[in-house]
């Protein structure tokens, strides 16, 4: 295992139940070895829907190890939430990024390419290419 710091992935989604699962698959496929630090921020501090911009802050925290945090979100007020976030200044990490990529696959890429060491730019890159993933 390397001593260098990985980029963290906050997943963010409307339920904690839906990160929480793309969390844990996303990590799953990132293959054997260190993993990059990936937290699961859903749902509301009372455990309804929504979003939380103290969950999102404190996921963000627990992923950050200086390379930067990568923030994927699942719909239109999990957006604005992190959004809201970014525009204060103090309430992530430096070197957040919100990241424009479909929730699922994008976090699946993102977790695979940060955690073989990628930088921030590669993990972003990474997780928005999932866009062009076709099905049929």
């Amino acid at each position: 295992m390397s001593d260098t710091p990985l980029v963290g992935i906050v997943l963010v989604s409307h339920s904690a139940a839906v990160a929480e699962s793309v969390a844990e698959l996303a990590a799953g496929l990132a293959g054997g070895g260190a993993t990059a630090p990936v937290a699961a921020a859903g749902g509301t501090e009372g455990g309804g829907l929504g979003t939380s911009s103290e969950l999102i802050s404190a996921a963000a925290a627990r992923v950050d190890q200086g390379a930067g945090v990568a923030v994927l979100t699942d719909l239109g007020s999990a957006v604005l939430t992190v959004k809201a976030l970014l525009a204060e200044g103090d309430e992530l990490p430096d070197a957040t990024r919100l990241v424009d990529a479909p929730f699922v696959e994008g976090a699946v890429a993102a977790v695979v390419t940060a955690s073989a060491g990628a930088d921030l730019d590669a993990v972003v890159a990474a997780a928005t290419e999932a866009y062009d993933y076709r099905k049929v």
